[in-house]
């Protein structure tokens, strides 16, 4: 087996976590499989950074060499934002020969800038995903997954979520067991299903302005196996069907009946990672109904089934 050569590259500002977590990872898995990645790091001049919490990051070496890395690591943090043009310059030229580029969080803005993501689908933190959007149309971006995977390009959400990608290029490169070995190590689960959302129902739509809109949003909350059908809702609020949809998708980001489902998902999720609840007591309890239709909510947001997802999430027991 070849030995792979991880890069990761550092600048001024950079997210801390988003260069330690797949670092971790991969030396992790050099444990387990010795000879199976080399890790560096760098900079441009081969100095010292400072991440955004203070750390002084001192790199293997500089970016002056063309690089022979198998994965290349873009790290994100407050440092992408406006992003060294030399930096860029640096990613437009090598980029496209290194056989694997991962970006975590807001990485994912300077791989754009170089032009190393058009055409590709990709991911970044919930909340720059609208800028990675409309600044680079050429990039299809999905706000929602954890990671997202396509052909030479990874990408990931924020922060600990590089851990998740990292883990999966591992599971790839080596094997489940050498991930999940790892993963135990790290004390994380193995492993997030990419397309798991990033973020949870309440902090994925703003809050409403007006206070009969936010009076809604902590009802669906609080109970969503109640009628949560728009006619309800609006009646609730005292506004017609019509004008409620319009008023809370003005206000909140997105439709009630897609806030609805994201409160029932979140719902759900939490009580089989929490309880042991059968699935049936859970899809009623979280506005369901049935066992399949939690099912088919489930595959289509999460890609696991609501067994699978409790089999990989719930906590063991102890003792």
């Amino acid at each position: 087996m070849a030995q792979r050569t991880v890069l990761v590259l550092l600048l001024d500002g950079v997210q801390s976590l988003d260069v330690t977590g797949p670092v971790e990872v991969f030396a992790g898995a050099e444990k387990h499989t010795p000879g199976s990645y080399r890790i560096r790091t760098a900079t441009l001049d081969g100095g010292p950074v400072r991440s955004s919490s203070g750390l002084t990051l001192v790199p293997d070496g500089s970016l002056a060499e063309p690089p022979t890395a198998h994965t290349l690591v873009v790290p994100g943090g407050e440092g992408t934002r406006a992003g060294d043009p030399r930096l860029i310059d640096w990613l437009r030229a090598h980029g496209p020969s290194v056989p694997r580029l991962v970006s975590v969080c807001t990485g994912a803005i300077l791989l754009a800038r170089a032009g190393l993501l058009d055409g590709h689908r990709v991911t970044t933190h919930w909340a720059y995903a609208p800028t990675l959007a409309r600044d680079h149309p050429a990039v299809d971006v999905d706000p929602e997954p954890v990671f997202v995977r396509d052909g030479q390009v990874s990408t990931s959400a924020g922060v600990t979520s590089g851990i998740d990608l990292a883990l999966a290029l591992v599971e790839e490169d080596l094997g489940r067991d050498a991930a999940l070995t790892v993963a135990r190590h790290l004390v994380v689960f193995l492993r997030r299903p990419g397309n798991q959302t990033q973020f949870s129902a309440r902090p994925a739509a703003q809050t409403a302005h007006r206070a009969p809109l936010r009076e809604v949003q902590q009802w669906i909350t609080e109970h969503p196996a109640a009628d949560l059908s728009v006619e309800s809702l609006a009646a609730r609020a005292r506004l017609s069907p019509r004008h409620f949809a319009r008023a809370f998708r003005a206000e909140t980001g997105t439709t009630p009946g897609r806030y609805v489902d994201r409160v029932r998902l979140e719902h759900a999720r939490r009580l089989l990672e929490d309880t042991a609840d059968g699935i049936e007591a859970i899809s009623r309890a979280s506005g369901y109904g049935t066992p399949e239709a939690m099912r088919r909510a489930f595959v289509r947001d999460l890609g696991a089934a609501p067994a699978e997802y409790r089999r990989r999430f719930r906590p063991l027991p102890a003792g």
